[in-house]
């Protein structure tokens, strides 16, 4: 007998009024046997009116947690309520759910703990900015230089997991900028690791938390917290 999987979309979403629930939508029409939570990250705009007005289930956050935060509510959600897989998608249109489905095969197929959705693979689809793209490859090439794992798009956010990260990141999660910290986290600890290729859109509606004025601050920043995470004893 096939086992019965039980599967949540976690969508982080800070002011994401004019996009989050034709994200939903979307998710439904290519994944309707995954359930979705929207964790609302103190919005300051309709993002939660819109979501109850939409039936979209939500845990809306008293404070703003950043995304590690946020993130990390959804895989708390995810284990207290005996998911086997949760994916992360973002609130702002640019991560296709169409690739929901394909993710979940390899995840399932492979045995692999964490699927990646990388935009560099196949190299189609919006590639981001050029300065960001020489950030993406500069945090691949360091994830490599520590690791030795090749990971090609390390900030995606488009991610799935099965059941035992679900556990650990329900327990632990990076903050801020938690992306390829949590990868670099997930390697170290010997969890396969795999990425898809994909393909992302530009953003329908609101802006980066990664802004021009931050970028600087941002590198370092990630760059310091891979390598400690690097060297921690597992």
């Amino acid at each position: 007998m096939v086992k019965y999987l039980k599967k949540l979309v976690i969508i982080p979403a800070y002011n994401e009024e004019k996009s989050v629930a034709g994200q939903c939508e979307e998710v439904k029409s290519s994944a309707p046997d995954y359930d979705i939570i929207v964790i609302n990250d103190c919005s300051l705009d309709g993002t939660k009116s819109v979501c109850a007005e939409n039936g979209i289930k939500v845990i809306d956050l008293p404070v703003n947690l950043g995304i590690g935060g946020a993130v990390q509510t959804g895989y708390r959600h995810a284990y207290e309520n005996g998911y086997d897989i949760a994916v992360q998608i973002d609130g702002d249109g640019q991560h296709d759910p169409a690739f929901i489905k394909s993710m979940e095969d390899v995840l399932t197929k492979t045995g692999a703990d964490l699927v990646i959705g990388s935009r560099f693979i196949e190299n189609e689809g919006y590639q981001s900015t050029a300065s960001r793209r020489m950030g993406i490859k500069f945090f691949s090439a360091l994830i490599k230089l520590l690791t030795g794992e090749k990971i090609t798009d390390p900030t995606s956010g488009l991610r799935m997991v099965g059941r035992n990260l679900i556990a650990e990141f329900a327990e632990s999660y990076p903050q801020d900028y938690p992306e390829p910290e949590s990868a670099v986290r997930a390697i170290r600890k010997g969890r396969k690791v795999i990425e898809v290729p994909v393909k992302m859109r530009s953003r329908t509606a609101g802006r980066s938390s990664i802004r021009a004025a931050f970028a600087v601050y941002y590198m370092i920043k990630v760059t310091i917290a891979i390598v400690l995470e690097r060297l921690r004893r597992t």
